[in-house]
């Protein structure tokens, strides 16, 4: 059950992805991050009766810290991308968000069998091939000052998988109140220092709502695969597979064209969940 969530995870985090892509070509980046964080952050509270549990103060502070490092993340990865090439930035940063968590697992001691090892090892392969847009070409002419801040960011959204499954197993997803709290206060607080507009626009807003609510559900289904005691190796690089959906929508609906790199990401892709789920 907990791989079934985290792949759900994942396709959720892709399409809210893809989402909140489309609004920021009609709106403020921050207007589009605030607004749909605070748009998850209602939903989460109107549920958080049904769905919530009893939480300690680590609870609390385990999700506040995931709000801040994902939320900081977003931060450097949008002022990456500003700056730098895309076709660079959004592999690596994938890349690194999803060896931050099986690095921890494995170093906290979890076992994982030969099968399960192979696919991760794929998925990791994967994650870099469906984000590399500008093909591999790319990448390999890649330089330093333009990896650090894909490093940092990809660091961050990494961290907040590890965090997140800090949280106890009988909290439900109270934690994310408090992640998406703390996420908020930073978005808004940074926004208003730097003089950013925070109103995505009528025209957007209903992606940017939608979005704000795949988010949160996304962020829910990975919580719950960790607490169905899904091992932090393997949902958080499945969680992070989320650039997949993101190409297949941007495929499907904006007809952009795959490079030959992003079609074997896919294949490879299948195959990782595919050896993941082998028993043993």
């Amino acid at each position: 059950m907990a791989v079934v969530l985290a792949l759900a995870s994942a396709v959720v985090y892709g399409a809210a992805d893809f989402l909140g892509g489309l609004a920021s070509r009609r709106a403020s980046v921050f207007g589009v991050v605030a607004v749909s964080q605070a748009a998850g952050l209602l939903a989460l509270v109107v549920l958080l009766p049904w769905l919530g549990g009893p939480v300690t103060a680590a609870d609390l502070a385990w999700g506040a810290a995931a709000g801040l490092a994902g939320s900081a993340g977003l931060l450097v990865f949008f002022r990456a991308l500003a700056g730098g090439v895309m076709s660079v930035i959004a592999p690596v940063t994938a890349l690194t968000a999803a060896a931050v968590p099986v690095l921890v697992g494995v170093l906290g001691g979890e076992r994982i069998g030969p099968w399960a090892t192979a696919g991760i090892l794929l998925a990791l392969a994967a994650v870099v091939l469906v984000s590399a847009e500008g093909g591999l070409r790319a990448l390999r002419g890649a330089r330093a000052p333009s990896l650090a801040p894909a490093l940092v960011a990809g660091t961050a959204f990494g961290l907040f998988f590890v965090l997140l499954d800090r949280t106890s197993a009988g909290a439900g997803l109270t934690p994310l109140a408090a992640a998406r709290v703390a996420s908020v206060a930073l978005v808004v607080g940074v926004a208003l220092a730097t003089h950013q507009v925070l109103r995505p626009g009528r025209a957007a807003l209903p992606l940017v709502l939608v979005s704000g609510l795949g988010d949160m559900t996304a962020n829910a289904l990975f919580l719950l695969a960790t607490q169905q005691g899904g091992q932090l190796a393997i949902t958080g690089v499945l969680a992070s597979l989320y650039p997949v959906s993101t190409v297949v929508l941007a495929q499907l609906v904006l007809r952009e064209r795959l490079v030959p790199a992003q079609v074997a990401g896919l294949a490879t892709a299948a195959t990782a969940v595919v050896l993941i789920t082998l028993p043993g």
